[in-house]
């Protein structure tokens, strides 16, 4: 249980002492006066250094536009935010401090991922793809690169073993540098975890580095601050023995920030799912009116200027009911795709026995779903036998009357969503896995990643323990009680679905040319507005490729850090554009 110790205990003191090791106490250099420092996402106004709450309030008005700056270590937050009420506020977060001098390392572990520093300027841009992952505020590339050397601050990164990929980063601050602390401590900032990330244990390594890192510099304590609903990460520092102390931040009022300041949402705003709510915020943003219908099913209307326009999440009056006839219906969208002169894969219509096995045949191995099927339910992959085919067949129906035959192709799953008919987003989905910790079943594996998927997603994506995700791992020689050896990755599901437990990862600077022409002319074919394109192609960087969907409600939230949100608001609301809009 986090205790709630003494301010008298824990607080800074704006004349710090050392404590000696017989417990006396030498009085030492004042700290620096009016101590500002340049984070790379915002500036962190040191309170302790300031005398006058006004020059505190003075340096906060002087905030970059979408930038965050943060005043922290105030013990009279009310007073700086009387400077100027109108513009800022207190910020409703939790601060903590794990006390370093009994800090103790973890034991040394494998994982399937390192935590190391900063080293190059593409690790910047992976740092950004998941702060705005996470709709946090990015950082200046080009000021954090010329900081790198910099020993105030420091950025770590944790690095997938495997694949390189940027998993997670967190900031730390040394006082004794940055401030001139004569009692000097630390501080961990912005700390992110990209929501791809399939391995456990990334937020706690990159904490325990920067602990680790500033423990050996001989600081004294390592703070940090976190919104107080965030139960998951107050857990996990609980846990690392953070301990709570009565300091306060004050911040200014801006778009960021504006859920911190504006209240609690209404209980209608609050059940939209990740896809509506993503859209409502941009819309709210730019000044557009929100009114929920029914947020169970994510419909809402948006209005400005005497325009109105209904949604249910990307789904807009602008398609037409022709459109999402032709996306609804695989078979159809299939049809016109291959009649432009588009890839697409061979398909029929389930059918009699020999039907059936006569077109298995001919294509070697086959996907089953059901036609007017979403979300990837009743979908099953590289079906090759007759028996799998007819319990596939029997899953699919469950789905609905009619189910599809469709040549299996391989490739990597690639969504491309098209907004006025120009592309804006390209990714990679990815099939659900678990990595293996030497210990663990690989049912139980499968229910941890499926809650941290549930987490970063909002609820929208689980790995659901049914028939097919039995089938994917008997499929390669396991069961779901054997235990995955340390580091070994299994994948549980056939499909990419995000909403079965797949990840999603970014690849729109990648794109052959070829692809990104398929996708606009296909979105041209369909006469859809809005759509979400699923190819099966070799490599998202040449040229082949086959079309297998047209989704007429792609789930905009998935494809940050790309502006999806952004174009979509302004196909609907063109005058609101952000770059016409008087700061």
């Amino acid at each position: 249980m986090i205790r709630k110790h003494a301010q008298r205990a824990l607080r800074l003191d704006r004349h710090p002492v050392i404590p000696q090791a017989d417990g006396a106490r030498t009085p030492v250099t004042p700290p620096a006066t009016n101590a500002v420092v340049d984070c790379g996402w915002g500036r962190l106004i040191a309170g302790h250094t300031f005398s006058d709450p006004a020059q505190i309030a003075a340096e906060l008005l002087q905030e970059r536009a979408g930038e965050r700056d943060i005043a922290f270590y105030l013990d009279k937050p009310h007073v700086v935010v009387a400077q100027a009420p109108q513009q800022l506020f207190v910020d409703p977060s939790e601060a903590f401090r794990l006390t370093l001098n009994s800090y103790q390392p973890a034991r040394a572990v494998r994982r399937g991922f390192t935590v190391r520093r900063l080293r190059t300027r593409s690790d910047l841009a992976a740092v950004n793809a998941i702060y705005r992952s996470r709709r946090m505020v990015p950082v200046d590339p080009k000021r954090v690169w010329n900081l790198r050397a910099d020993r105030k601050s420091l950025y770590v990164l944790a690095e997938d073993r495997a694949t390189g990929e940027v998993l997670g980063v967190a900031m730390g601050l040394d006082h004794a540098e940055a401030f001139g602390d004569a009692n000097p401590g630390a501080s961990l900032w912005a700390l992110a975890v990209a929501p791809q990330a399939s391995h456990p244990g990334i937020g706690e390594a990159l904490t325990r580095y920067l602990a680790e890192h500033f423990q050996a510099r001989g600081r004294a304590y390592m703070d940090l601050s976190v919104l107080h609903d965030n139960q998951s990460a107050i857990a996990l520092y609980a846990k690392l023995g953070f301990q709570n102390i009565q300091v306060f931040a004050v911040k200014r009022r801006n778009a960021i920030n504006e859920p911190l300041f504006t209240g609690p949402t209404s209980a209608e705003e609050a059940a939209l799912n990740p896809y509506a709510r993503i859209i409502m915020d941009e819309a709210q943003q730019r000044g557009i009116l929100v009114d929920v219908i029914d947020a169970e099913n994510g419909y809402f209307k948006l209005s400005h200027g005497g325009r109105s326009v209904v949604c249910r999440e990307s789904l807009t009056e602008l398609t037409s009911a022709v459109a999402m006839s032709r996306c609804a219906d695989k078979r159809v969208t299939v049809r016109l795709l291959a009649k432009a002169g588009l890839q697409v894969p061979r398909q029929t219509l389930a059918g009699d026995t020999a039907h059936n096995v006569a077109f298995l045949r001919e294509q070697g191995a086959i996907v089953v779903k059901p036609v007017d099927g979403e979300q990837g339910k009743g979908i099953s992959v590289n079906i090759s036998s007759e028996e799998e085919m007819d319990v596939a067949i029997e899953r699919a129906h469950q789905h609905g009357d009619r189910v599809l035959l469709e040549q299996f192709c391989e490739g990597q799953d690639l969504r491309i969503v098209v907004i006025n008919h120009r592309v804006v987003a390209a990714a990679v989905r990815r099939p659900a896995q678990v990595v293996g910790d030497g210990h663990s079943s690989i049912a139980l594996l499968i229910e941890k990643q499926s809650r941290r998927r549930a987490a970063a997603t909002g609820g929208e994506s689980r790995i659901p323990m049914d028939a097919e995700t039995r089938r994917c791992v008997v499929g390669q020689g396991y069961q779901m009680e054997d235990v995955l050896p340390l580091d070994e990755t299994l994948a549980v599901r056939k499909t990419a679905n995000l909403h079965t437990g797949g990840t999603i990862h970014d690849v729109t600077a990648e794109l052959h040319p070829a692809l990104r022409a398929a996708a606009e002319h296909a979105s041209r074919v369909l006469d859809i507005p809005v759509t979400g394109l699923d190819f099966l192609v070799p490599a998202v960087d040449g040229p082949d490729y086959v079309i297998i969907e047209a989704n007429e409600r792609p789930g905009l939230a998935n494809h940050e850090p790309q502006p999806t949100v952004q174009r979509f608001v302004d196909l609907l609301f063109p005058n609101t554009r952000l770059e016409e809009v008087a700061p």
